[in-house]
């Protein structure tokens, strides 16, 4: 399968995803709006999702996924399996103390990530309970996030891209069927939603399982003390801890970042954190559909090409995926910036989410929108260090900026209040891309090809023109007005951003860019 082509199935599987993850918000949104409740399972969640991208999405990724190609390309697939079993080994471990020690310390964690919630003690009391449900939903997305890695470096990209479907569609049952059940017991509803988490989580894992027997790579987890101590020891268990070690410094410093937000988040004005956990869900349509997608397919490759030290290809991925950014990011950070209060009107204002919820999460939207092609390009820029084993400059750099995040937020939240903080990261977000850019071609590890100057300026004339469109869209029609229409909003919203779409890319051809040349890049 062609690069293109693995990229676009990972992001197709990842738009099905991200779709029915705007259906399981619309459904939180119109069942529980935005209220002290929607704060703390919000807080509840983030904080072993947090962890999750600590110990897995985030560090253990990054570090896992070059050394296990490295072995398969040098040792074969025997030596390779034993690695996995090992890292899985040392990995269920942690992961099964780390549960432990996170549930019995629930409060404080909670009290860590959001004490603003104390100013009501039943959203404090039900983000403790609803931490405690989830938190060993931590365990089933490390595991998930080893098999992914295994059957990314096998190409199997389908069943990683789509196992995010199953969390969506398990949290949509317990919104709609599971939220009633729980009031017809006399039992707070918005718990349904913690159980949904656990369920979708144990589904994730499960549908890996038969995946990685098809490539003879399930893992084999010792349970006994000298299984973890043989595991430990052994050669590619250290090597992964020693480059998880630094990718662990970096993805901490992003996470902690967001336990700031989130901290002064909760002592804003009720409803700040749903306000910017909706505009969130809304700006990881693009992030994820281009920027997980091309990471994902990237990360590989770029560590298969430096193995063989085939810097040419290096630079040549890296210049494709640069592209890529360009051609979709600018667009749809424009799209989010003149056209968020129909994006957010059509998804979440029905029911109990209120008028002032629907523009307050559209100004926390367009302050995500500054940052979204930064947000993006780091997703193809940060795996070029990774693939040569280099996690220690990314976090040199993620650190800076965390710095200087915390510092803007300090200056614009007493004028823009909770879009200040999207803003902060937005920012923050370009200039992490903008330095590793510039490490990267300083290295001579990426040496852009011409034409850059002209590809730009096309896409940014086509993006301008296509966000007159949608400027004019946005103030002649009353978007939160048509309440109560939602058939209408949708096709509304639909024909807007079909024309939108469709003056973009026609704009391309007429000032001659090709599609077909990514694809055969």
């Amino acid at each position: 399968m062609s690069l293109f082509k693995s990229a676009s199935l990972v992001s197709l599987l990842t738009l099905v995803s991200r779709i029915a993850g705007l259906v399981r918000e619309l459904l939180i949104a119109s069942t529980f709006g935005a209220s002290a409740l929607t704060d703390a399972f919000n807080v509840a969640f983030r904080i072993p999702n947090l962890l999750r991208r600590l110990f897995a999405e985030g560090a253990f990724s990054q570090a896992f996924v070059p050394v296990l190609a490295g072995m398969r390309a040098s040792d074969g697939d025997g030596a390779t399996k034993v690695l996995v079993n090992q890292i899985a080994t040392v990995l269920a471990w942690v992961l099964s103390l780390t549960c432990v020690i996170g549930v019995a310390g629930a409060p404080l964690l909670v009290w860590a990530m959001a004490s603003g919630l104390k100013q009501t003690p039943e959203g404090f009391d039900s983000a403790v309970l609803m931490t405690r449900w989830m938190f060993p939903y931590i365990g089933f997305m490390s595991m998930v996030a080893l098999s992914a890695g295994v059957l990314n470096t096998w190409k199997r990209f389908a069943v990683p891209a789509a196992t995010p479907v199953l969390l969506n569609m398990a949290m949509i049952a317990a919104a709609y069927w599971g939220a009633p059940w729980f009031k017809s017991l006399g039992i707070e509803p918005i718990l349904a939603l913690a159980g949904g988490v656990m369920v979708g989580g144990a589904l994730q894992l499960g549908v890996q399982i038969p995946a990685l027997l098809r490539i003879g790579m399930l893992p084999r987890i010792g349970w006994r003390w000298s299984s973890f101590k043989t595991a430990w020891n052994h050669p590619g268990t250290r090597r992964v801890v020693t480059l998880m070690l630094p990718a662990l410094l970096g993805v901490s410093v992003a996470q902690v970042s967001l336990l700031i937000n989130t901290q002064i988040a909760s002592h804003l004005a009720t409803g700040s954190v749903s306000w910017l956990t909706y505009a969130d869900r809304l700006m990881e349509f693009p992030t994820a559909m281009l920027g997980v997608a091309l990471g994902v397919v990237l990360l590989p490759q770029l560590a298969g090409a430096r193995g063989v030290e085939d810097g040419e290809r290096y630079s040549q991925l890296l210049d494709w995926g640069l592209r890529l950014v360009v051609l979709l990011a600018v667009p749809s950070a424009v799209a989010l910036l003149t056209f968020a209060q129909p994006l957010v009107a059509v998804v979440f204002h029905n029911g109990a989410f209120k008028d002032v919820d629907a523009q307050q999460t559209s100004v926390a939207l367009m302050s995500y929108g500054v940052g979204l092609v930064g947000l993006i390009a780091i997703k193809v820029l940060a795996p070029g260090f990774y693939a040569r084993q280099d996690t220690r400059t990314p976090v040199k750099i993620a650190i800076g900026v965390l710095v200087l995040t915390q510092l803007m937020n300090l200056l614009f939240v007493p004028y823009l209040a909770h879009a200040a903080l999207a803003l902060s990261i937005s920012i923050g977000a370009i200039v992490n891309a903008t330095l590793l850019l510039v490490g990267l071609i300083r290295r001579g590890a990426y040496k852009p090809s011409p034409g850059w100057l002209r590809f730009v300026l096309q896409v940014v004339l086509a993006s301008a023109l296509m966000g007159a469109g949608l400027m004019w869209a946005t103030g002649h029609f009353d978007w939160l007005g048509l309440k109560g229409h939602w058939f209408v909003r949708v096709g509304l919203l639909g024909a807007c951003i079909s024309v939108a779409a469709l003056t973009y890319f026609m704009c391309l051809a007429a000032t001659g860019v090709r599609l077909r040349q990514f694809i055969k890049r």
